[in-house]
Protein backbone atom coordinates (compact mmCIF):
# COMPACT_ATOMS: atom_id res chain seq x y z
CA UNK A 1 0.00 0.00 0.00
CA UNK A 2 1.21 3.57 -1.34
CA UNK A 3 0.49 6.37 0.64
CA UNK A 4 1.18 9.94 -0.13
CA UNK A 5 0.81 11.86 3.24
CA UNK A 6 0.48 15.89 3.85
CA UNK A 7 1.19 17.61 6.68
CA UNK A 8 0.83 21.68 7.06
CA UNK A 9 -0.18 21.99 10.77
CA UNK A 10 1.77 24.49 11.63
CA UNK A 11 5.28 25.92 9.81
CA UNK A 12 6.48 22.97 8.11
CA UNK A 13 4.92 21.73 4.52
CA UNK A 14 5.65 18.63 4.61
CA UNK A 15 4.92 15.45 2.37
CA UNK A 16 5.86 11.96 2.34
CA UNK A 17 4.66 8.49 0.17
CA UNK A 18 5.39 5.77 2.75
CA UNK A 19 4.71 2.12 1.99
CA UNK A 20 2.33 -0.40 3.72
CA UNK A 21 2.73 2.33 6.86
CA UNK A 22 6.92 1.83 7.71
CA UNK A 23 9.25 2.25 4.66
CA UNK A 24 9.73 5.80 3.43
CA UNK A 25 10.17 6.34 0.16
CA UNK A 26 10.46 10.03 0.22
CA UNK A 27 10.36 12.78 3.07
CA UNK A 28 10.61 16.17 1.50
CA UNK A 29 10.12 18.88 4.42
CA UNK A 30 9.94 23.24 3.16
CA UNK A 31 10.72 24.91 6.72
CA UNK A 32 9.38 28.11 7.49
CA UNK A 33 12.24 28.93 10.18
CA UNK A 34 13.66 31.95 8.26
CA UNK A 35 10.20 33.41 7.52
CA UNK A 36 9.72 33.41 11.89
CA UNK A 37 12.76 33.94 13.16
CA UNK A 38 12.52 37.50 13.18
CA UNK A 39 9.21 37.63 15.07
CA UNK A 40 10.32 34.76 17.89
CA UNK A 41 7.69 32.35 16.96
CA UNK A 42 5.16 31.89 14.59
CA UNK A 43 3.25 34.10 12.49
CA UNK A 44 -0.17 32.22 11.57
CA UNK A 45 -1.16 34.12 7.99
CA UNK A 46 2.37 34.12 7.24
CA UNK A 47 2.47 30.50 7.67
CA UNK A 48 -0.56 30.26 5.40
CA UNK A 49 0.97 32.24 2.53
CA UNK A 50 3.98 29.90 2.46
CA UNK A 51 2.05 26.78 2.54
CA UNK A 52 -0.07 28.02 -0.08
CA UNK A 53 3.36 28.89 -2.57
CA UNK A 54 4.73 25.83 -1.94
CA UNK A 55 2.47 23.21 -1.09
CA UNK A 56 2.29 21.91 -5.05
CA UNK A 57 6.16 21.46 -5.80
CA UNK A 58 6.79 20.04 -2.02
CA UNK A 59 4.10 17.33 -3.58
CA UNK A 60 5.53 16.81 -6.64
CA UNK A 61 9.05 16.60 -4.85
CA UNK A 62 7.77 13.53 -2.82
CA UNK A 63 6.34 11.93 -5.66
CA UNK A 64 9.30 12.60 -8.19
CA UNK A 65 11.44 11.47 -5.15
CA UNK A 66 10.08 8.31 -4.02
CA UNK A 67 9.78 7.70 -8.35
CA UNK A 68 6.36 6.86 -8.34
CA UNK A 69 3.05 8.25 -10.34
CA UNK A 70 -0.46 9.61 -8.78
CA UNK A 71 -2.03 6.60 -10.15
CA UNK A 72 0.49 4.04 -8.14
CA UNK A 73 -1.01 5.59 -4.92
CA UNK A 74 -3.38 3.83 -2.42
CA UNK A 75 -4.79 6.68 -1.11
CA UNK A 76 -3.66 10.02 0.61
CA UNK A 77 -3.80 10.98 4.51
CA UNK A 78 -3.59 14.60 5.04
CA UNK A 79 -3.34 16.41 8.69
CA UNK A 80 -6.90 17.33 9.60
CA UNK A 81 -5.87 19.07 12.85
CA UNK A 82 -5.32 19.98 15.50
CA UNK A 83 -2.77 23.26 14.38
CA UNK A 84 -3.77 26.69 13.03
CA UNK A 85 -6.73 26.94 10.96
CA UNK A 86 -5.52 28.49 7.90
CA UNK A 87 -2.19 26.21 7.72
CA UNK A 88 -4.58 23.14 7.95
CA UNK A 89 -6.90 24.65 5.40
CA UNK A 90 -3.89 24.45 2.90
CA UNK A 91 -3.39 20.87 3.21
CA UNK A 92 -7.11 19.52 3.65
CA UNK A 93 -7.88 21.22 0.55
CA UNK A 94 -4.99 20.43 -1.65
CA UNK A 95 -5.54 16.70 -0.51
CA UNK A 96 -9.02 17.09 -1.29
CA UNK A 97 -8.53 18.78 -4.37
CA UNK A 98 -5.85 15.35 -5.87
CA UNK A 99 -7.97 12.34 -4.42
CA UNK A 100 -10.78 13.95 -6.08
CA UNK A 101 -9.07 14.54 -9.07
CA UNK A 102 -7.10 11.30 -9.31
CA UNK A 103 -10.17 8.97 -7.99
CA UNK A 104 -8.09 8.01 -4.63
CA UNK A 105 -9.06 7.24 -1.08
CA UNK A 106 -8.73 10.05 1.58
CA UNK A 107 -7.86 9.84 4.74
CA UNK A 108 -8.18 12.64 7.90
CA UNK A 109 -5.32 12.20 10.03
CA UNK A 110 -5.12 13.24 13.94
CA UNK A 111 -1.69 15.33 13.93
CA UNK A 112 -0.81 13.96 17.41
CA UNK A 113 -1.79 10.68 16.49
CA UNK A 114 0.34 11.00 13.60
CA UNK A 115 3.47 11.66 16.36
CA UNK A 116 2.72 8.67 17.80
CA UNK A 117 2.53 6.53 14.32
CA UNK A 118 6.15 7.83 13.49
CA UNK A 119 7.57 4.98 16.05
CA UNK A 120 6.47 2.74 13.65
CA UNK A 121 8.57 4.36 10.53
CA UNK A 122 12.09 2.55 12.12
CA UNK A 123 10.39 -0.21 14.12
CA UNK A 124 9.39 -3.09 12.91
CA UNK A 125 6.76 -3.79 15.95
CA UNK A 126 5.80 -2.04 19.19
CA UNK A 127 5.12 -4.24 21.64
CA UNK A 128 1.91 -2.73 23.36
CA UNK A 129 0.63 -1.87 25.43
CA UNK A 130 2.51 1.45 25.98
CA UNK A 131 2.91 4.84 26.98
CA UNK A 132 3.11 7.73 24.23
CA UNK A 133 4.72 10.81 25.70
CA UNK A 134 3.51 13.60 22.59
CA UNK A 135 5.59 16.53 23.20
CA UNK A 136 6.21 19.45 21.17
CA UNK A 137 5.60 23.18 20.45
CA UNK A 138 1.85 22.59 20.51
CA UNK A 139 1.16 20.48 22.32
CA UNK A 140 2.12 18.10 26.05
CA UNK A 141 -0.10 14.92 26.48
CA UNK A 142 0.34 11.58 27.69
CA UNK A 143 -1.26 8.83 26.40
CA UNK A 144 -2.43 5.27 27.23
CA UNK A 145 -1.84 2.79 23.86
CA UNK A 146 -3.66 -0.26 24.18
CA UNK A 147 -2.96 -3.31 22.20
CA UNK A 148 -6.54 -3.22 21.08
CA UNK A 149 -8.67 -0.33 21.50
CA UNK A 150 -8.66 3.76 21.27
CA UNK A 151 -5.93 5.39 22.87
CA UNK A 152 -6.57 7.20 25.95
CA UNK A 153 -5.51 10.90 27.22
CA UNK A 154 -4.34 10.22 31.01
CA UNK A 155 -2.52 13.32 31.48
CA UNK A 156 -1.69 16.58 29.84
CA UNK A 157 -0.40 20.02 30.26
CA UNK A 158 -2.79 22.66 32.49
CA UNK A 159 -1.24 25.26 30.59
CA UNK A 160 1.61 25.75 28.06
CA UNK A 161 3.19 23.19 26.06
CA UNK A 162 6.87 21.90 27.28
CA UNK A 163 8.19 23.57 23.51
CA UNK A 164 6.31 26.50 24.16
CA UNK A 165 7.88 27.22 27.54
CA UNK A 166 11.56 26.01 25.77
CA UNK A 167 10.71 28.96 22.78
CA UNK A 168 9.81 31.64 25.42
CA UNK A 169 12.66 30.63 27.84
CA UNK A 170 15.13 30.85 25.23
CA UNK A 171 13.37 34.46 23.98
CA UNK A 172 14.23 36.07 27.54
CA UNK A 173 18.28 34.55 27.14
CA UNK A 174 18.37 35.99 23.72
CA UNK A 175 18.71 33.19 22.07
CA UNK A 176 17.45 32.58 18.51
CA UNK A 177 14.50 30.76 17.55
CA UNK A 178 13.55 28.14 17.51
CA UNK A 179 14.15 28.12 21.09
CA UNK A 180 13.88 23.96 21.88
CA UNK A 181 17.72 23.80 19.87
CA UNK A 182 19.00 26.50 20.66
CA UNK A 183 18.54 25.60 24.52
CA UNK A 184 19.78 22.10 23.89
CA UNK A 185 22.94 23.37 22.27
CA UNK A 186 24.02 26.03 25.14
CA UNK A 187 23.51 23.61 27.63
CA UNK A 188 25.88 21.24 26.58
CA UNK A 189 28.64 23.99 28.56
CA UNK A 190 26.34 24.54 30.98
CA UNK A 191 26.02 23.30 35.00
CA UNK A 192 22.44 22.16 35.73
CA UNK A 193 23.02 22.56 39.32
CA UNK A 194 24.11 26.26 39.68
CA UNK A 195 20.71 27.15 39.21
CA UNK A 196 17.33 25.73 40.82
CA UNK A 197 14.21 26.05 39.31
CA UNK A 198 10.69 24.74 40.69
CA UNK A 199 9.84 21.39 38.68
CA UNK A 200 5.52 22.18 39.18
CA UNK A 201 3.05 19.53 39.70
CA UNK A 202 6.46 17.27 40.38
CA UNK A 203 5.17 16.11 43.71
CA UNK A 204 1.39 14.79 43.12
CA UNK A 205 -0.49 12.47 42.13
CA UNK A 206 -1.51 13.46 38.67
CA UNK A 207 -0.35 12.54 35.69
CA UNK A 208 -1.12 16.54 34.65
CA UNK A 209 1.64 18.93 34.23
CA UNK A 210 2.30 22.69 34.00
CA UNK A 211 5.09 24.82 32.83
CA UNK A 212 3.98 28.84 32.50
CA UNK A 213 5.33 28.85 36.31
CA UNK A 214 8.43 27.41 35.54
CA UNK A 215 8.52 30.49 32.51
CA UNK A 216 7.60 33.03 35.13
CA UNK A 217 10.18 31.82 37.57
CA UNK A 218 12.75 32.37 34.89
CA UNK A 219 12.12 35.71 34.18
CA UNK A 220 11.95 36.66 37.71
CA UNK A 221 15.26 35.09 38.18
CA UNK A 222 16.96 36.94 34.93
CA UNK A 223 15.32 40.62 36.83
CA UNK A 224 16.75 39.67 39.68
CA UNK A 225 20.63 38.92 38.43
CA UNK A 226 20.39 42.18 36.24
CA UNK A 227 20.14 40.20 32.83
CA UNK A 228 21.24 41.51 29.86
CA UNK A 229 23.79 43.52 32.04
CA UNK A 230 25.05 41.10 34.79
CA UNK A 231 28.12 40.60 33.87
CA UNK A 232 28.39 37.08 36.24
CA UNK A 233 25.42 35.57 34.78
CA UNK A 234 26.67 32.34 32.69
CA UNK A 235 23.55 31.98 30.04
CA UNK A 236 24.61 28.01 29.49
CA UNK A 237 24.32 27.72 33.39
CA UNK A 238 20.83 29.49 33.38
CA UNK A 239 19.68 27.21 30.04
CA UNK A 240 21.08 24.04 31.25
CA UNK A 241 19.18 24.36 34.64
CA UNK A 242 15.96 25.90 32.84
CA UNK A 243 16.06 22.73 30.59
CA UNK A 244 16.88 19.89 33.48
CA UNK A 245 13.29 20.89 35.15
CA UNK A 246 11.19 20.91 32.06
CA UNK A 247 12.83 17.20 30.88
CA UNK A 248 12.61 16.21 34.73
CA UNK A 249 9.11 16.74 34.99
CA UNK A 250 8.74 15.34 31.29
CA UNK A 251 10.65 12.00 32.65
CA UNK A 252 8.81 12.09 35.96
CA UNK A 253 5.07 11.86 34.37
CA UNK A 254 5.69 9.42 31.74
CA UNK A 255 7.25 7.02 33.80
CA UNK A 256 4.86 7.48 36.46
CA UNK A 257 1.98 6.69 33.61
CA UNK A 258 4.07 3.50 32.58
CA UNK A 259 4.28 2.43 36.21
CA UNK A 260 0.16 3.12 36.82
CA UNK A 261 -0.60 1.05 33.30
CA UNK A 262 1.68 -1.48 34.23
CA UNK A 263 3.59 -1.38 30.87
CA UNK A 264 7.14 -1.85 29.38
CA UNK A 265 6.87 -0.04 26.30
CA UNK A 266 7.67 3.74 26.55
CA UNK A 267 6.89 6.09 23.43
CA UNK A 268 8.12 9.30 22.84
CA UNK A 269 8.04 11.97 20.08
CA UNK A 270 6.88 15.31 18.98
CA UNK A 271 9.34 18.06 18.10
CA UNK A 272 10.69 18.52 22.06
CA UNK A 273 11.45 14.42 21.70
CA UNK A 274 14.56 15.50 19.67
CA UNK A 275 16.01 17.14 22.84
CA UNK A 276 19.75 15.25 23.44
CA UNK A 277 18.92 15.79 27.35
CA UNK A 278 15.27 14.37 27.15
CA UNK A 279 16.61 11.47 24.63
CA UNK A 280 19.41 10.39 27.25
CA UNK A 281 17.41 10.27 30.01
CA UNK A 282 14.63 8.22 29.46
CA UNK A 283 17.13 5.78 27.90
CA UNK A 284 18.73 5.64 30.78
CA UNK A 285 15.48 5.45 32.91
CA UNK A 286 14.16 2.17 30.75
CA UNK A 287 17.47 0.37 31.03
CA UNK A 288 17.57 0.39 34.48
CA UNK A 289 13.83 -0.72 34.70
CA UNK A 290 14.02 -3.17 31.99
CA UNK A 291 11.54 -1.31 29.62
CA UNK A 292 11.48 -0.89 25.72
CA UNK A 293 11.97 3.02 24.28
CA UNK A 294 10.77 3.85 21.03
CA UNK A 295 11.73 7.37 20.38
CA UNK A 296 11.86 8.01 16.41
CA UNK A 297 15.29 9.86 14.82
CA UNK A 298 15.18 13.60 15.21
CA UNK A 299 13.89 13.97 11.76
CA UNK A 300 10.57 12.01 12.53
CA UNK A 301 10.50 13.95 15.69
CA UNK A 302 9.28 16.68 14.67
CA UNK A 303 6.43 17.71 11.88
CA UNK A 304 6.71 15.53 8.51
CA UNK A 305 4.65 13.76 6.14
CA UNK A 306 5.68 10.46 6.74
CA UNK A 307 3.84 10.26 10.22
CA UNK A 308 1.06 11.22 8.50
CA UNK A 309 0.90 8.63 5.76
CA UNK A 310 1.86 5.97 8.92
CA UNK A 311 -1.11 6.87 10.88
CA UNK A 312 -3.16 7.10 7.75
CA UNK A 313 -1.58 2.88 6.61
CA UNK A 314 -3.60 2.11 9.81
CA UNK A 315 -7.30 3.84 9.13
CA UNK A 316 -6.85 2.45 5.59
CA UNK A 317 -5.59 -0.81 6.75
CA UNK A 318 -9.07 -1.11 8.86
CA UNK A 319 -11.28 0.23 5.69
CA UNK A 320 -11.79 3.44 6.90
CA UNK A 321 -11.40 7.13 4.56
CA UNK A 322 -13.11 10.26 5.34
CA UNK A 323 -16.00 11.40 2.76
CA UNK A 324 -15.08 14.15 1.07
CA UNK A 325 -18.40 16.42 1.92
CA UNK A 326 -17.23 16.54 5.76
CA UNK A 327 -13.65 16.36 5.57
CA UNK A 328 -12.60 19.78 7.01
CA UNK A 329 -9.76 21.17 9.20
CA UNK A 330 -10.83 21.04 12.80
CA UNK A 331 -9.01 22.70 16.08
CA UNK A 332 -9.66 18.92 17.78
CA UNK A 333 -10.40 15.96 15.28
CA UNK A 334 -11.00 12.41 16.77
CA UNK A 335 -7.79 10.10 17.39
CA UNK A 336 -8.25 7.17 14.83
CA UNK A 337 -9.05 4.45 17.46
CA UNK A 338 -7.04 1.41 17.48
CA UNK A 339 -3.03 0.71 17.10
CA UNK A 340 -1.79 -2.34 16.41
CA UNK A 341 1.55 -4.45 16.57
CA UNK A 342 1.35 -7.05 14.54
CA UNK A 343 -0.04 -4.98 11.29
Amino acid sequence: MLLLGIETSCDETAASVVKDGREVLSNVLYSQEPVHQKYGGVVPELACRQHTAVISDVVCAALDKARVELRDLSGIAVTQGPGLMGALLVGVSFGKAMAYRHKLRLIGVNHLEGHIAAVHLENRTVELPAVALVVSGGHTNIYFVPAHGPLELVGQTIDDAAGEAFDKGAKMLGLPYPGGPSIDRVSKTGDPNRIRFPRPFLKNDSLDMSFSGLKTSLRYYLERSGFPHASDLRIPDVAAAFQQAIVDVLVEKTVSAANRYGVRSICVTGGVAANTLLRRRLAEVCRERGRSLYIPTPGYCTDNGAMIAAAGYFHFHRERESPFLTLSPHTAPPMGGAWFTGI
